[in-house]
């Protein structure tokens, strides 16, 4: 495989560089056959793009209005803001604009996702030379230039992390700008120090050590009260070689920190990094693509993909209206946002922490759980309060197609009802035409390893839930391409209701009395919360926050099996083998057995003969009362996806693969020792 080197960076400056913001210019550093050159189909060959995109915001845009601390930050002689990011992309040797559509993956923490969840790629790392770095190609073989561009300023510290370098805020006389930052940490397992950030990311350090704002508390559970834990008893630093070393981003406890336990950080900081510009960034790196004739990767239209993180990224950059460029222009014509809940996040105010999210039981009472939740405007009378989330566009015109793609899982554990139910939870909210909801009943956050290793209880009771939803991801893409470039028009929104009674309180689910099974008493629920009087400026004032009357939060209905019936029902449920729930109890943890595990279902297995159904006394029909022979079995399984093909979810060339995973299924549930 040949690799080409530039002997010096291609620079590629728009024109009028002295007046135009947005991006800058792009600096490509290296250009790298794709398998060597290999052709995927009438897309050709592909080449991978790597380098930095250089941006500039200009405060006096409109456009640009809602970013925290913009007016704060330093800027260059033409009065714009700078910030650069670390850019990848992978596009056709020959691309062609008019036909080109990009797909710009908002990248979860750093990372790369688009490849596993949409090619199959089996490699995280992409290597141009690594075949099992692109799957089976369904991006290439479809022509799309996937865009990769850093957004976030304060991943980890690792190597190829995507990352967004953006400047510090001050007031205008350089005084520092100080403000209060909460971190938590949920304890499964004593711990001699702790860093202040979340999962490893970079943090804000403590601005003085003695502060007495600084406070540590600790509780027994997510509502219990906070116990003051007295300051002589911990202490800003980390544990190196068995002493202790003065550290401004770690934390100390006499005595260790004890698993079953949530401690509580409140510290004050200074010099509040720009988070916003994420946003920015993200809304105009598909501008460039899209608008500007100098860009080295030109389409015509552009998708953003998110997920999790930045699935709320995505609800977060429609809330705020940062589909409308600085030249007054749409940005993206289609979003697939995927497993947000109904959650938007820390993303743009002062002293933000991106990674945060909120689970029932961790990453407690963040902004990422807040009203409003629907695309249509609702009024809140608890807050009086009218908003929602597409209330703030700049152009109505501008309203991207968009898919909200979420599992059982968000459900349970991310307030997902919330997006399309009014702010009581007593009547459906109808999506908008522009948009469809998909619920991908009875997944957990992400597919579950197959096969499953933890036994939590019983013969047969699995934590992880394997139901495979990745077929449903590749075909929605292609729905979404379709909707956008051909305006041909997506299945119709499949998710739980309450005028059909698919949607209902916990205490409504009929799920069977399965041995060993405990069904939740808990679901995680959105507050009205309190964050300060400055916190419509993106300024939060009170740490942790007050918090009000929560939102009711619904689940799917279940069938006889305890399988969600609403939504789009993969073959897992329609030739059943087993229950697959999305939710998963804390069983075995050191405390709070009864809460939600984070991100994970439940599997379990059918009995497999009347014999042990008896045994177990189970409930549910057994595998030989439901199925005379594996070959049946499959035949069954093949026509639920011929079904599934035709409603939409599913691509017909993974239908061999969604039958081979099933006999996979059958024959390790039929050889275990139970």
């Amino acid at each position: 495989m040949r690799r080409y080197y530039y002997g010096f960076l291609l620079m590629l400056i728009m024109p009028g560089m002295a007046a135009q913001a947005g991006v800058k210019r792009i600096e490509i550093t290296s250009r790298t056959p794709v398998l060597d050159g290999r052709s995927f189909g009438e897309a050709g060959a592909y080449e991978l793009l790597e380098g930095r995109a250089y941006f500039a915001f200009d405060p006096a845009n409109p456009m640009n209005r809602r970013i925290v601390d913009l007016q704060r930050a330093p800027r260059n002689a033409e009065g714009q803001v700078e910030a650069w990011a670390n850019l990848v992309v992978l596009k056709p040797v020959h691309q062609q604009k008019d036909a080109g559509v990009a797909l710009v993956e908002v990248s979860n923490r750093g990372g790369k996702f688009s490849l596993r969840y949409f090619n199959r790629a089996t490699r995280r790392q992409l290597d141009p030379a690594s075949p099992e770095a692109f799957g089976n190609g369904l991006l290439m073989r479809r022509g799309v230039t996937v865009i990769w561009v850093g957004w976030q300023f304060d991943v980890p510290r690792r190597d190829a992390a995507l990352r967004l370098h953006v400047p510090r805020a001050r007031y205008p006389d350089g005084r520092p700008i100080y403000g209060l930052v909460r971190s938590d940490w949920t304890l499964d397992q004593p711990q001699r120090s702790l860093l202040i950030s979340h999962r490893n990311h970079i943090p804000y350090p403590v601005a003085d050590p003695d502060d007495p704002v600084n406070v540590l508390t600790v509780r027994d559970g997510r509502d219990a009260p906070r116990r003051v834990i007295p300051r002589h008893r911990w202490r800003f630093a980390r544990e190196e070689n068995g002493r202790l070393v003065p550290d401004s981003t770690h934390i100390t406890l006499a005595g260790g920190f004890e698993a079953g336990k949530i401690y509580e950080l409140v510290y004050r900081t200074k010099d509040p990094a720009v988070v916003g510009l994420g946003l920015a960034a993200i809304r105009d790196i598909i501008a460039y693509a899209k608008y500007d004739s100098t860009c080295p990767f030109p389409v015509r239209y552009g998708i953003a993909a998110g997920v999790s993180q930045t699935g709320r990224f995505l609800r977060h950059f429609l809330y705020q209206g940062f589909n409308t460029d600085e030249a007054g222009r749409q940005a993206y014509d289609g979003l697939m946002i995927i497993t947000a809940g109904a959650g938007r996040g820390s993303f743009n105010h002062r002293f933000a922490q991106p990674s945060r999210d909120a689970h029932r039981y961790s990453a407690f009472f963040y902004p990422t759980d807040i009203f409003p939740f629907t695309s249509r405007t609702q009024f809140d009378s608890l807050q009086w309060r009218s908003d929602g989330l597409l209330a703030h566009m700049h152009n109505d015109r501008h309203r991207p197609k968009t898919f909200y793609i979420n599992t059982g899982y968000e459900y349970w554990g991310r307030a997902a009802s919330l997006i399309h139910t009014t702010v009581d939870g007593r009547a459906d909210v109808e999506p908008l035409p522009n948009e469809r909801i998909y619920h991908l009943a009875s997944g957990q956050h992400f597919v579950g390893r197959f096969p499953p290793r933890a036994k939590i209880s019983g013969p047969n009771v699995y934590r992880g839930n394997p139901l495979d939803f990745s077929v449903n991801y590749r075909a929605l893409l292609i729905r979404l391409l379709e909707w956008v470039k051909d305006r041909k028009a997506p299945p119709d929104s499949r998710y739980p209701r309450i005028d059909r009674r698919t949607l209902v309180p916990i205490d409504r689910v009929q799920f069977p009395r399965i041995p060993k099974v405990a069904f939740p008493t808990v679901v995680h629920v959105a507050y009205r919360a309190d964050y300060g009087s400055r916190w419509l400026e993106g300024i939060i004032d009170r740490q942790p926050p007050r918090l009000g009357r929560p939102f009711p939060s619904r689940v799917s209905q279940v069938d006889s099996l305890g399988n969600e019936i609403a939504g789009v029902r993969n073959v897992e449920l329609r030739v059943p083998v087993a229950t697959y729930t999305p939710w998963n109890l804390r069983i075995g943890f050191p405390a709070a057995t009864h809460e939600l595990t984070d991100f994970l279902g439940t599997f379990i297995p059918q009995p497999r003969t009347e014999a042990e159904k008896h045994r177990w006394r189970d409930p549910r029909p057994s595998l030989e009362a439901l199925y005379a022979s594996k070959q049946e079995y499959l035949q069954k399984v093949r026509q639920a996806t011929l079904a599934l093909v035709e409603e939409g979810f599913l691509l017909a060339e993974d239908v061999d693969y969604v039958v081979q995973r099933s006999s996979l299924v059958w024959d390790w549930i039929q050889k275990q020792d139970w």
